[in-house]
């Protein structure tokens, strides 16, 4: 049945809610979890949340490979607390999707059983500890070029997540450029190692903001609602620009011989980038794409008894605490009174 405030609207015309929602959005305020929100922005925010949270979890396991081989007992302690970080991210992220409506438990079915996506830069190997260095520097560091803006995401529980997640990205970077660093100081071969990790995750690290905007269709929109804050193509500049004058410290060099810095438009030039590649990654067939899910797959069957005993546990809790039913009480109370 159709309410009278329905029949008021007219072609042309949006509800109370959505006049809100759009005042909120352009005075730079938060959404929060009990407001009104676009079926439409409830949906996008938790496909990007999950999907960010999914990258975090499954980014965990190519360096967890590496740390029983980590060169000395610093860079174990180094790596152990990266991982230890990025399972926090995808545990904070999972709790700001938790708040749009979707639980744990379908984001999860929704990862292992391969419908949802994840950072496709996670599908590759790493056979050189140079890797660990290249994924901090070049992945890491453009995580922090994408999420930092995010901190200032028009959803409150994202942008709150996200100041946290961007400091400890930016300890990641550190580590990673520091472990490059110290390759190209040592010995030929060393620096070669370091060179050859570089060629390998440069261009993945590029394609990581997402295809060009005209190929892009959620970005426009995100960014109408400030979910975003720029576009692909922007983020993919910055991040170049960051890159070049930390290449020529390291002493490396960047895998594109196009690359060049316009004056004109103060723009960088790069070669094309293997979208082909990107899609098809993306779509499941990279690399390592079965090895990642079928180990969280594993993993997440192994863990069975543990979520099953800690709900358990909370069950016990609760019950424990609950206080007596109102006439139960009484009449304990009539009985001890006769």
């Amino acid at each position: 049945m159709t309410s009278p405030a329905d029949l008021s609207l007219v072609e042309g015309e949006i509800s109370e809610d959505e006049r809100m929602f759009d005042e909120l959005i352009a005075n730079e305020q938060r959404i929060e979890p009990r407001d009104w929100m676009p079926d439409a922005y409830r949906k996008t925010l938790i496909r990007q949340i999950s999907q960010h949270a999914h990258s975090e979890i499954i980014g965990m396991q190519p360096e967890g490979n590496w740390i029983t081989r980590a060169p000395s007992l610093k860079r174990k302690a180094i790596l152990m607390a990266k991982v230890q970080d990025e399972a926090g991210h995808g545990l904070y992220l999972y709790s700001a999707a938790q708040t749009l409506g979707i639980t744990r438990d379908e984001m999860m079915d929704q990862l292992i059983s391969g419908k949802a996506k994840y950072s496709s830069i996670f599908n590759y190997p790493t056979p050189t500890w140079a890797d660990m260095g290249a994924i901090g520097w070049l992945v890491d560091g453009a995580a922090i070029v994408n999420q930092v803006p995010l901190c200032r995401a028009s959803y409150g529980p994202y942008g709150r997540a996200m100041v946290r997640v961007c400091k400890e990205e930016s300890f990641h970077q550190r580590q990673g450029f520091e472990i490059l660093l110290s390759l190209m100081q040592g010995s030929d071969e060393q620096r070669q190692m370091a060179q050859d990790a570089v060629n390998r995750w440069y261009w993945p690290s590029l394609a990581m903001f997402g295809p060009p905007d005209e190929q892009s269709p959620n970005s426009a929109q995100s960014m109408k609602w400030k979910i975003k804050r720029f576009s692909n193509d922007d983020l993919r500049q910055r991040f170049v620009g960051m890159l070049v004058p930390q290449a020529e410290i390291l002493g490396v060099t960047l895998p594109d011989p196009d690359l060049r810095l316009d004056e004109e438009t103060d723009r960088y030039v790069i070669g094309e980038i293997d979208w082909d590649e990107f899609f098809e990654v993306l779509r499941g067939n990279g690399p390592c794409n079965a090895e990642r899910l079928e180990r969280r797959r594993t993993a997440h069957e192994n863990g069975a008894w543990v979520r099953e005993a800690a709900a358990e546990y909370a069950r016990k809790q609760a019950r424990a605490w609950d206080p007596e039913p109102a006439e139960t009480a009484g009449s304990l109370s009539l009985s001890k009174g006769a």
